[in-house]
Parts: structure tokens; sequence; C-alpha cells
């Protein structure tokens, strides 16, 4: 007994132990924000080939405005709001989360982004702080936008300064305890240069500034699943919604798109559809419409370089739960776990 006591003690104090040099390391930011750089005074040339290349970024690529605008949720394409493309709304409210609410990103100067200077805009995108120094909440990815070269980072932000200002008022991202707190220590100081990527890293780049892995990769308490990268089962809820959708196993495995080609891929990407039914407009297929040609082709052959994911998550099935996510979705019953 007194040797099980003792052992008890040791791990109570290791704990204890970790638990200090957590708070050590990441005390500050949860007591008192993130630990943002300061903004500079830079400013971003306006030249015709940043407004087009940011406009390709903005629309296509990145699909900003996908989550910055109201949508049209009666309606399966979910569509934006005419008139309100970037004017920001209150995408989710959910128990033990909080209300998230991407903002009003149009260049209105007393609802959305006008009197930010371009460095603010800057260090939102890439690193997660918003101009009064608050920590974003990583439904906006700046962890992937990290790596955006300092010439689209510039290209984006000179589109974005162009499209029509909305005046729409909208409340900020209010996030319950104890998320209220672990969020400032997300971001993170981003100081050195970006380049643009190669033209072999051109298909991961795409992938990363589309954000197909963290869509398409199941989460726990928002940390991917190990060994699950684009095997589907993220689970999408925003208001408006009447229940949750899984994302799809886009790996090239027989339980994912093993069966696609890049016509296949190339026409679900840009139009939704697959043969006997329609994608949900949660899959920015309306945005992806626009990409280029030899863009699709490297986002096609990258994703199918990745390893194959045996998980099967359907649309269409009742659905059941699942022991390889934790989720409950379609053909969720099929999924056994291996380790």
């Amino acid at each position: 007994m007194r040797r099980v006591l003792r052992w008890s003690l040791r791990g109570v104090l290791v704990v204890v132990v970790l638990g200090l040099g957590a708070l050590l390391t990441m005390g500050r930011p949860l007591l008192f924000g993130p630990d943002a750089r300061p903004v500079t005074d830079r400013t971003f040339e306006r030249t015709e080939a940043r407004l087009e290349r940011g406009k390709y970024l903005v629309e296509a690529v990145a699909h900003c405005f996908q989550c910055h605008s109201p949508h049209d949720m009666t309606k399966p394409e979910m569509p934006i709001i005419e008139g309100m493309k970037g004017a920001g709304w209150v995408m989710e409210t959910q128990e033990g989360l909080g209300t998230i609410v991407p903002p009003n990103i149009t260049p209105d100067v007393d609802t959305g982004v006008g009197a930010w200077t371009d460095d603010e805009l800057a260090r939102a995108i890439r690193e997660g702080v918003s101009r009064d120094g608050r920590a974003l909440f990583p439904i906006m990815p700046y962890m992937s936008f990290r790596h955006m070269s300092d010439e689209d980072l510039a290209s984006v932000i000179v589109y974005l300064r162009s499209v029509p200002p909305v005046r729409n008022e909208v409340q900020r991202t209010s996030l319950e305890f104890p998320m209220s707190r672990i969020v400032n220590t997300m971001p993170q100081r981003l100081e050195g240069p970006v380049p643009q990527p190669t033209s072999a890293e051109r298909g991961a780049y795409l992938v990363e500034l589309a954000e197909c892995r963290t869509c398409h990769t199941p989460a726990v308490h928002g940390q991917p699943i190990e060994g699950l990268a684009f095997g589907g089962g993220f689970k999408f809820m925003a208001n408006g919604m009447s229940e949750p959708i899984h994302s799809a196993n886009i790996t090239f495995d027989a339980s994912g798109i093993a069966h696609y080609d890049f016509e296949l891929f190339d026409q679900v990407l840009r139009t939704g559809r697959l043969p006997g039914r329609q994608l949900s407009g949660i899959m920015p297929y309306a945005h992806f419409a626009m990409l280029a040609h030899e863009d699709m082709v490297a986002i096609f052959d990258f994703i199918k370089e990745q390893p194959p994911v045996q998980h099967r998550v359907s649309p269409t099935d009742e659905k059941t739960a699942c022991a390889v996510c934790g989720e409950t979705h379609g053909r969720g019953e099929l999924n056994v776990k291996t380790n």
C-alpha cells in the first residue's frame, strides 16, 4: 500500500511540475492575450498584377468569402446572399464553445476593415491576431495562411481593398471559458520572409491555402486525428443547418475516391455534382469553379500522392457511430479501429 501511495504521489508531482512548466511557457498568453508582434507602417503597392492575383486567391483558391458572407441556408447550394459578399455573419453558436462570427472584411470604414492598416490585415491573415490584439479563433485558417507567400499576401490585401464596401455591423466572436483563454496560445509570430513556392511545391501550397487537409481530416477538440489526413469525417454545423454534415474521404483508398480520374475530380470540384446527387454548399465548389486548369491538376496530383486512409463516410446512409473518428456519420458502423 505504501509503495502504491509513493508512486501515486510521484505521479501527482510529475503532473504538477509539467503543469507549472506549461503555465510558465504559456501563462502570459493564457492570462493576457497572444504574443503578438507590433504592427509596422508598411503598405503594399497597388498594381494591376496584384489586383488580378489577389482576386484569384480570395475568390477561388482561399475562398475567403465562403466564410465571411451570410448564406441562404434554405438552399442546398447555400449561395451567398446578394449584395452581402464579405459582410460577415454569425456562423455558429455552440454550447461549450461560444459564438463564432467571421467579421466583415469589406473596406467599409465603420463596420469592416476600411480603417485597418495593411500590416494589421497582414498580421490577422497569417498570424491570427486582430487589430485590437485579440487572438482570432482558428476557424480563421491563419495556421494554414502563415504559409502564404509575401507576394500573395500583398495581392490578397490589395484585392480586399478593392471590393465594394458593405455596411453591416456584426457582433464579435465570443468564446466560452476555457477556450476564451486557450485561443490566446494559438497565434504565432511570423517575422521572416515567406517566399513564393517552387513549381514542385505548387500542389502542396494550393492545398494548404484551400484548406483541403483541414476540412477533410476528422478532429477531436480541434486537433486533427493522427493517421487520418484527408480521410474525411470532419463535422460541419453552421447556423441554419438542420443537421451536421461530415466531409468526404478524399484519399485514393477504395473507401475514398480511388475511382476518380482527373476529369471526375475536376467536375466535382467545379460543380459540386456527382452522378445522381448534388454536394452540400459547405463544399466551396462555387469558388473552386474559378480555379485555373493547371492549378486543379496540381491539386489533384498532390492529393493522389497522399497515403490512402480506410474510412467510410457517406452523406446519404443512416448515421451510425464510427470507431475510427468518434463521430456519427453515414456508414460509421463499417469502420473498425485497427490500433
